[in-house]
């Protein structure tokens, strides 16, 4: 019954993405990868959302409370409610950058803004340097979700299924396929979390012994200080700087069809932070149900089996499955136009959408070969992918305000910034719990603005903060043809 249920799920969300390509007549590269930017806010709302509330937030969060305690919860909420004031202010300045430059991917943004097609090269490289892990962690969730359904399945047909219906997703409508299926996936993923945080509260016999337990069960797992508390509120200030300004968040900008639209999606975010107490609830409660689980990615999962009747089971599971597969396919879409528009020469503009979904479909398939065949370094690798990508925020903030930051000095700022939080990765430096990636921020913003003031350049573009929104660059009857820089 769990995997039937999951299976009609699964059903349904592509049968959503099919009816996301309704009405479209033309599905140009533009439509393929921002949706003509057209989206309203509600749209918007749930494709933004969907990135931030992936499969980490059903098993992630729970198994890192149930592992390392409430220090990893504290940054955790901490980070994203820092993040949604300070994207209110810097996502529309993306999607204005965006419409500037008729820009459909991150790098041509930075490529066009500073006259540079060696830094839109940079920038390319990096994105999806920090893109692939990040697509790579929702296979691995998938994974966990796959083998918890009780139906004999290995290890390389899980991911192999998982693989296959977010190319569907894509294939069938582009961007517009993971906005609609959003709306299931947000559907599951609440009623899943809120029925197995409802269920360990009543295992509990109430809230207060619920947490008397985990108390003495595990006594450290409730409190927090030192170098714990130090990493978590460094982490929180350095996630929650960059979280917008990072390659795996922004592009979900580029469909709003007005920078209104962005603000107004940004407003309501903040209220599916209602769901976090309940899978507070299951993590502790696994705390002291559960205290030898070697897997803590696994505990929300092994709650929802031991409390919810299995026709429930695959509900908890299709609402973490949809959660892992819509941003599996939404990473592989950036993944793909970055290639066809940034990497590849000279690629037509009839031939992008081809070329991106070929890209889209050898990620995938390389990406489930790598969860099966190397998950222990594809998850060290998960660690630094958040050090590559929040390195980007620099050259955002010269983009917004700054007039003479150079792309030599923006390149060198980010460049230094992921080599040096790398070097402090490997080298693991005793710094008192300051996230490395925080260390690593402040030199490159101290190099991209410092470079810039002793060796002045000019950028051709007055900063983004200071203009109104650009009209489209494109070619009459060719919106999609791709904009070359020197």
């Amino acid at each position: 019954m769990t995997a039937l249920v999951f299976a009609l799920i699964m059903a349904l969300s592509i049968g959503v993405a099919i009816l996301a390509r309704v009405g479209v007549r033309r599905m140009d590269i533009k439509q393929f990868l921002v949706a003509g930017r057209s989206f309203p806010p509600f749209l918007l709302f749930f494709l933004a959302v969907g990135e931030v509330y992936s499969i980490g937030t059903m098993l992630g969060f729970p198994g890192g409370i149930y592992g390392g305690g409430a220090s990893y919860g504290l940054w955790f909420l901490g980070y994203i409610l820092l993040a949604y004031p300070i994207g209110y202010f810097l996502a529309p300045l993306v999607w204005r950058a965006a419409k500037r430059y008729d820009a459909l991917t991150v790098p041509e943004v930075f490529g066009r803004h500073f006259g540079s097609r060696k830094f839109e090269l940079v920038i390319a490289i990096g994105s999806i340097i920090a893109l692939v892990p990040w697509g790579q962690f929702q296979f691995i969730g998938l994974e966990v979700v796959l083998q918890g359904l009780g139906v004999p399945i290995s290890p390389i047909g899980a991911v192999l299924i998982a693989a296959s219906i977010a190319f569907l997703y894509i294939a069938i409508a582009g961007v517009r396929g993971s906005a609609f299926v959003a709306f299931v996936k947000d559907a599951f993923m609440l009623l899943g979390i809120v029925v197995v945080g409802v269920a360990a509260v009543m295992s509990a016999h109430g809230i207060s012994p619920l947490f008397a337990h985990a108390t003495a069960a595990a006594p450290t797992h409730v409190h927090m200080g030192g170098v714990a508390l130090t990493f978590a509120m460094t982490t929180i200030v350095y996630q929650g700087f960059g979280f917008y300004l990072q390659p795996s968040v922004s592009p979900y900008v580029f469909p709003a069809k007005s920078e209104a639209a962005v603000k107004s999606s940004t407003v309501f975010m903040p209220m599916y932070m209602l769901m976090y107490p309940f899978a507070v609830f299951a993590a502790f409660f696994a705390v002291s149900a559960l205290p030898n689980t070697k897997n803590p990615n696994g505990v929300f999962l092994n709650i929802a089996h031991d409390l919810l009747p299995p026709w429930l089971v695959g509900v908890v599971a299709a609402g973490a499955g949809l959660a892992g597969i819509m941003v599996l396919a939404s990473t592989s879409l950036n993944i793909g136009a970055i290639v066809t528009r940034n990497l590849v020469p000279n690629v037509p503009a009839h031939s992008q959408r081809r070329w991106t979904v070929l890209a889209v479909a050898i990620f995938l398939v390389a990406a489930a070969a790598m969860t099966t065949f190397t998950p222990a370094l594809m998850l060290t690798v998960l660690n630094l992918s958040g050090y590559v990508g929040i390195q980007f925020a620099t050259g955002w903030i010269a983009i917004f305000f700054a007039r003479k930051v150079h792309a030599f000095a923006a390149g060198t700022g980010i460049v230094t910034g992921v080599l040096l939080a790398l070097a402090l990765y490997a080298t693991s430096p005793q710094l008192g719990g300051i996230n490395i990636g925080l260390i690593a921020l402040g030199v490159n913003l101290a190099l991209t603005f410092g470079l810039s003031h002793l060796a002045p350049g000019r950028t051709p573009q007055a900063p983004i903060a200071t203009s109104e929104p650009a009209p489209s660059v494109s070619v009459p009857n060719r919106p999609d043809l791709p904009v070359t820089n020197a």
